[in-house]
């Protein structure tokens, strides 16, 4: 018996000497490591004794062979990405991603692609794509799954109404068995929804005759349950595929592989059959009046014009609405509930043919055709993200896959539903359901009570009653993500006791010493064991954050996390996780560093608490950029935890250098700027400046901004504006930057159009142009300009350098001098999006007062003002090319739609980057970051202002993204406000 953490320290390091002696080069067996690869996107902790990233063939067999020799259990893992905890166990997990990623081949003519296990689905298409194929399987996670693990579940995606799953889009496969016998196997390959036809090619196996031949005999032994019990519909995934190795199947060992979940052998290679890309396509929106209603029309929906048929429903939207705002979901048709059916043709005047004589033909309450790309892209976004997107109940619980992929033959499908729901409601459950409808089948994650007091006995309650009313409709456990440790138990619901010794003598054949992860389909696991969340204990103590969403429960508030791993998106796509895209790292991604704190919070592996060498191993590397905030469908926001780590860690202890040298910038520039000379000669004399970096834990190859000779607040009480006085033209008003007292006074007989600039320090000490620029836009604009003094400070760097104490001390007097005008409706006008963030978001976090709330309410950003007020009309932009950096904190918190709009009002060409800039902060100035930081504004950022034309403006609002840019490239980058006060500005 293993116990629960993997094995004892001896145990871990034989395993881990083992393996470096036989030559398999990158092992690990670390804490750290063990603990992020303890879950993947299922609700079960397993910690493993070795994380493996083997580098070929030869270090998977060598791997193998030292399994064998010493007992320990061998599981594969691709991207983590599995939600029946398919991809963990308590021996060696083996992560392909690392290593063995690379597409090997792609035959254009013959339309495959030999890939290795590890190749993420993305990135096969970004390189099958521009031949006109696809590969024709596709995840909602295929941004970071990996082949390997589609072929291991038997992936499907959106488009399998059109495409198939992944055992109908393989024709060969390279694997070892649990003996680490190698074999090829040529797979016969499916014709799926009229999407492909042509004469399949007879399977052949080469190697591993005795498998084979035990196979072939299995079966032949029980012909008639293989007959009868297996491929009932398309979407009958638990359990082994049989019906590939029946005799009229020609004894297909490839497909029959398919689905295995690792259990029976190791892919070490696969070709793929891809499918032409269409040459246009058309998404139609059905409105149905109720979820059971959608099912009932999806059976109307398989037709071969049809390659995708989804459905999503009000409950799903109302919380995409809710996170992202009403313009974050494109006009729907009528009804609570919706199929999305995409259309393809030769054509787009074709597409709307067909879309038009569907909706003809499909009854439905309302319908909608939506031609804009855009458009489409935003609805499919809804549901891809679904899985992250469902991590919360509709009444804002924490909800859990487990009873997450079942499916039914599509005339079942909208009986199923109903019932379904019945279930939930008569357990006191709910969910935010979606599905893939015209295959009949259903994801739901549900708010099973794992966190309380018997939560595990009601969610094996549950599970047994569901797999009931599956099996009732003749359905499958699983749709596509396999049974893994979630569903393994339930298969004797589903199939007979024949079929479950066919399952048990089919394992013997390829894995005679079980070996291959053990507890899954075969001799599995109980359901309810090892489930992480309710291992995790309430962190009792002072938080700093209040985590209201969470419950005040930090535990909660980490586990948010439910391992979909979009922070491991490959390809451009949004700010998360900067770090992780810079060092393809587990332990950089979102989704790594939460799995640590996790373990931090369960305390039986990772032990030290927020001490931890292993927590501030993973949020090292963490930007505090907030991206994960708005990226992550789950809600994480590593930022904030980073901050009650380090607060929770140091708090009364001495802390790192640039705790108080960064940490404390506010204080130093209000210092410096006094003496502006004197402090830029320090920071420039090679000398000097090297000594006082060193001193300040900043790395000596920064360049350092300068001290402006006047600081903004200067500036503009030359020119009249009010800093830290009493409102233009009104009477009886708090000073703006004075002290918490008199805080309370009123805001009486104000202008037409009062506005406050928030002057931080950055634009204040460094850049005052900015300032300087934003003030005459919003004169020019009709608005009465003043403001903040200098007591008024967000506490931006000591929130993100963790001294959380001093920060609500801080923001205590900020909100109490800012109050008065947020209540009296002058808005609050911030020019450093980061700070500006802090008013709108941390400030709400730390306090938890109405008074933070109403300022939060009260702040907005340049274009939030301008495009807010019908009088304002922006200059001519026409002509003008835009590069826009977008600051990281402007992307999450505020949202730069804004920014966007008032730009294109304005007749700018837009180009808008995503990722971040690398230097975040304090992030990318401190000793050790400097590379990642180089690394990450390579990702995006600097090649896109290398290639921009020379009269190009590049807007960057964020006074790091500035620094940045002037550290590294060759062009510097402008603020929103200076680009509207004179739009021939060129930089």
């Amino acid at each position: 018996m293993i116990n629960p953490v993997g094995g004892s320290g001896a145990e871990v390091m034989d395993v881990a000497a083992e393996l470096a002696a036989a030559g398999v080069g990158d092992v690990r067996a670390d804490t750290l490591t063990r603990g992020m690869y303890s879950s993947d996107a299922s609700i079960y902790r397993i910690v493993p004794r070795v994380v493996v990233f083997p580098r070929d063939e030869a270090e998977v067999a060598a791997a193998l062979d030292v399994a064998r020799r010493t007992g320990t259990p061998f599981t594969a893992r691709g991207g983590g990405t599995s939600i029946a905890g398919n991809a963990i166990g308590t021996g060696m997990v083996l992560d392909f991603t690392r290593h063995m990623g690379r597409v090997l081949d792609i035959d254009a003519e013959a339309g495959t692609a030999r890939v290795q296990p590890g190749t993420i689905h993305a990135a096969l298409q970004r390189q099958v794509v521009p031949l006109g194929w696809r590969f024709g399987p596709d995840p909602s996670s295929h941004t970071r799954c990996a082949i390997g693990g589609m072929i291991g579940n038997n992936a499907c995606g959106n488009r399998a109404v059109g495409y198939g799953r992944t055992s109908d889009n393989i024709t060969a496969l390279v694997a070892l068995t649990g003996r680490g016998e190698r074999f090829s196997a040529r797979t016969g390959v499916a014709t799926v929804g009229g999407a492909r036809g042509g004469a399949s090619p007879r399977p052949t196996v080469i190697g591993a005759d005795g498998v084979v031949e035990a196979a072939r005999a299995a079966v032949a032994a029980d012909l008639e349950c293989a007959r009868t019990e297996f491929a009932r519909f398309g979407r009958q995934v638990s359990g082994y595929a049989v019906e590939h190795l029946l005799p009229e199947n020609g004894l297909d060992i490839g497909r029959f592989l398919v689905g295995s979940e690792g259990t029976l052998a190791i892919v070490t290679e696969a070709t793929v059959r891809l499918v032409k890309e269409p040459a246009a396509t058309v998404l139609v929106v059905l409105g149905y009046p109720s979820f059971g209603e959608a099912g009932d029309a999806a059976p109307h929906l398989r037709r071969p014009e049809v390659v995708a048929a989804e459905g999503i429903d009000r409950r799903i939207v109302d919380i995409v609405i809710a996170k992202f705002g009403a313009a974050a979901v494109p006009e729907l048709p009528r009804g609570g509930s919706w199929l999305m059916v995409e259309v393809i043709a030769d054509s787009r005047a074709q597409a709307q043919a067909r879309a038009r004589t569907l909706v003809a033909e499909v009854e439905a309450l309302d319908h909608r055709i939506v031609s804009d790309p855009g458009e489409a892209r935003a609805l499919w976004r809804i549901r891809e993200d679904g899985a992250g997107l469902s991590g919360r109940s509709p009444q804002g619980r924490p909800a859990h896959a487990g009873w997450e992929d079942a499916a039914v033959p599509p005339a079942r499908l909208g009986a199923y539903l109903r019932e379904f729901d019945a279930l939930l409601t008569s357990h006191g459950l709910s969910t935010l359901p979606y599905g893939h409808f015209g295959d009949g089948c259903l994801h739901a994650r549900i708010d099973f009570p794992l966190d309380r007091p018997g939560g595990t006995r009601a969610y094996r309650r549950f599970m047994l009653e569901a797999a009931d009313l599956v099996a009732a409709h003749g359905g499958s456990l699983s749709g596509e993500h396999g049974d893994g440790r979630a569903r393994g138990e339930l298969l004797p619901r589903m199939y007979s006791p024949t079929a479950m010794a066919l399952f048990g003598r089919l394992k013997h054949a390829f894995d005679p010493d079980n070996l291959l992860n053990p507890g899954v389909i075969v001799d599995p696991d109980p359901t309810d064991s090892r489930i992480r969340v309710s291992e995790a204990r309430r962190f009792t103590g002072r938080l700093a954050f209040d985590y209201a969403g969470d419950g005040g429960n930090f535990a909660q508030a980490v586990h948010r996390c439910t391992g979909v791993g979009k922070c491991r998106a490959d390809g451009p796509a949004g700010v998360m996780c900067p770090s992780y895209r810079a060092t393809r790292e587990e332990k950089d991604s979102t989704r790594g560093r939460a799995r640590v704190l996790e373990e931090m919070v369960n305390g039986s592996l990772v032990t030290g608490g927020w001490r931890a060498a292993e927590v501030h191993d993973a949020l090292d590397l963490c930007l505090s950029c907030k991206g994960c905030a708005s990226d992550c469908p789950t809600g994480i926001d590593m930022a904030t935890y980073k901050s009650e780590v380090l607060h929770q860690a140091y708090r009364r202890r001495l802390r790192p250098r640039t705790h108080y040298s960064l940490g404390w910038l506010p204080r130093w520039t209000r210092l410096a700027s006094g003496m502006p000379t004197l402090a830029n000669l320090a920071l420039t004399l090679p000398g000097l400046k090297h000594a006082a970096l060193a001193l300040a834990g900043v790395d000596v190859r920064r360049g350092m901004p300068r001290f402006a000779k006047k600081t903004f607040r200067a500036l503009a009480g030359e020119v009249g504006v009010p800093v830290g006085q009493a409102l233009p033209g009104s009477q009886a008003v708090t000073p703006i930057g004075g002290s918490a007292a008199g805080s309370s006074g009123s805001v009486a007989k104000l202008v037409a159009k009062p506005v406050v600039i928030f002057a931080d320090s950055f634009s204040d000490a460094f850049d005052p142009g900015v300032g300087g620029a934003t003030v005459d836009v919003l004169r020019g604009a009709g608005y009465d300009v003043s403001v903040t003094g200098e007591s008024v400070c967000c506490g931006l760097t000591w929130i993100t350098t963790g001294q959380l104490d001093a920060a609500k001390r801080i923001l205590r007097r900020t909100i109490a001098a800012l109050h008065p005008l947020a209540v009296a409706g002058v808005p609050i006008v911030g020019l450093e999006p980061s700070c500006t963030a802090v008013l709108r978001h941390d400030a709400v976090e730390l306090l938890g007062t109405q008074e933070a709330r109403d300022v939060a309410a009260a702040t907005v950003t340049l274009a939030e003002l301008l495009t807010g007020d019908p009088d304002y009309t922006p200059p001519s932009l026409a002509g003008v090319q835009v590069v826009a950096q977008p600051h990281c904190h402007h992307h999450a918190i505020l949202g730069w739609g804004a920014d966007e709009a008032l730009l294109q009002a304005a007749g700018a060409q837009v180009t808008r980057l995503g990722g971040c800039c690398g230097l975040a902060g304090n992030f990318g100035v401190e000793h050790g970051h400097y590379e990642v930081s180089v690394a990450v504004a390579e990702d995006q950022l600097l090649p896109a202002v290398r290639a921009a034309d020379p009269h190009t403006v590049i807007l960057a609002d964020g006074f790091s993204c500035r620094t940045q840019l002037a550290d590294l490239a060759p062009r510097t980058g402008i603020h929103l406000a200076q680009l509207l006060a004179d739009p021939r500005r060129r930089r």
